[in-house]
C-alpha cells in the first residue's frame, strides 16, 4: 500500500504516467497497474483517463491528501528506527529562495558539526515552489519568507529580517546619499529578480506604496547575474543588505538604505507540520532555533 501511495503521489505531481514512472524507477505499465490496484483496493476511481493523464477525480484529490499524510508518517517511522539503530544520519533536501542562498551555511555548518553523517542538497526555488515541494514530499524543509504571503499548514522558525538597500557603484546617481526613497530608486537603471520571485513582489509592493512602478532594464532569477551586472557600474539593484555583504562587494560598491517606507521582512525555515517530525527535520528545526537565538544572520 505504501509503495502504491508513493506512485500515486508521483503521478499527481508529474501529471504524466511516463514521467511519474521514471521518477519512481519503474516501468509505465508497472505504475499503471499499481494505480489500478489501488483503485480496486479503495473502491473508487482516482484518475481521469483518456489517451493520457487528464487529472484526478474528486475522490483522487481526497486520497492524495491521505497519501501525503500516510507516506510522510511512514518515512518518519523508518527514519526514527534508523536513528535509533545507528544515530542521526541521512540526507536533508532543502529548497531556498534566491535571496537566502548565501545565508544557508550559517545553518548547515553548525548542523554538520553536530551530525557529520548527515548530508545536504540545496536548490534555489521561488517561495511558491518551496511550499509546493514541501506539500509533495519532494523536500524536507525550505527557507523562505514568513510574513508576506500565506504559508499554509507548515511549522516555521524565523531566522533573520531582510532590510532593503540600493546597491550601486560609487559615482553613480544617488551613490553619495545616506538614504534614498523607493520613489527615487525607481528612476534608476535597475536589474531585479524576475516577477515570479517573492522578493520582486515585495519590491513591487513597496514601490506601489510610493506611487511608482519599477521598470527594470534587466531581470534574472539568479542573484549571481544581478551581482555581475552591478559590478559593471552600469546597473543598480535593490537587495537585502545581508545578501550583498555575504557576496563581499568591493569598496567601490555602495549600499544605501531605502526609506519611505523603511521595509523589513522575515525569512525563516519551514517544514510540513506533523507530529512527530522525522529525526532529521526535528534536528534541523532545533538548529534553526539556536541560530536565530545567536542572531548571527
Amino acid at each position: 500500500m505504501i509503495d502504491k501511495l508513493e506512485f500515486f503521489i508521483a503521478l499527481a505531481r508529474e501529471k504524466h504516467f511516463g514521467r511519474a514512472a521514471e521518477d519512481c524507477g519503474i516501468t509505465q505499465p508497472t505504475l499503471s497497474a499499481a494505480i489500478r490496484q489501488l483503485e480496486d483496493q479503495l473502491g473508487v476511481i482516482l484518475v481521469q483517463r483518456g489517451s493520457r493523464f487528464q487529472g484526478l477525480t474528486p475522490e483522487g484529490q481526497r486520497v492524495l491528501e491521505w497519501a501525503r499524510r500516510i507516506v510522510g508518517d511512514a518515512r518518519t517511522m523508518r527514519e526514527e528506527m534508523r536513528a535509533a539503530r545507528t544515530g542521526l544520519a541521512g540526507h536533508i533536501r532543502l529548497a531556498v529562495i534566491p535571496t537566502a542562498l548565501a545565508m544557508v551555511p550559517r545553518l548547515t555548518e553548525p548542523f554538520q558539526d553536530k551530525h557529520p553523517e548527515v548530508t545536504f542538497s540545496v536548490v534555489s526555488r521561488t517561495s511558491l515552489q518551496v511550499l509546493s515541494l514541501l506539500e509533495n514530499l519532494e523536500i524536507d524543509a525550505g527557507i523562505t519568507y514568513l510574513d508576506n504571503e500565506p504559508l499554509g499548514r507548515v511549522t516555521s522558525v524565523p531566522l533573520y529580517s531582510e532590510r532593503y538597500h540600493l546597491i550601486t557603484a560609487a559615482g553613480a546617481p544617488l551613490a553619495d546619499r545616506q538614504s534614498v526613497t523607493w520613489r527615487e530608486v525607481s528612476d534608476l537603471r535597475l536589474c531585479l529578480l524576475t516577477a515570479d520571485m517573492q522578493n520582486r513582489r515585495i519590491i513591487n509592493q513597496h514601490m506601489a506604496e510610493a506611487g511608482v512602478i519599477p521598470k527594470p532594464t534587466l531581470e534574472s532569477n539568479s542573484m549571481i547575474v544581478l551581482f555581475s551586472h552591478i559590478r559593471t557600474g552600469r546597473w543598480a539593484s535593490i537587495m537585502p543588505r545581508n545578501v550583498a555583504e555575504a557576496f563581499g562587494f568591493p569598496s567601490q560598491i555602495q549600499m544605501i538604505p531605502i526609506v519611505e517606507p523603511d521595509a523589513e521582512h522575515t525569512v525563516g525555515v519551514v517544514a510540513t507540520h506533523r507530529e512527530p517530525y522525522t529525526p532529521l527535520v526535528s534536528a534541523l528545526l532545533h538548529e534553526a532555533r539556536r541560530v536565530a537565538e545567536r542572531e548571527v544572520f
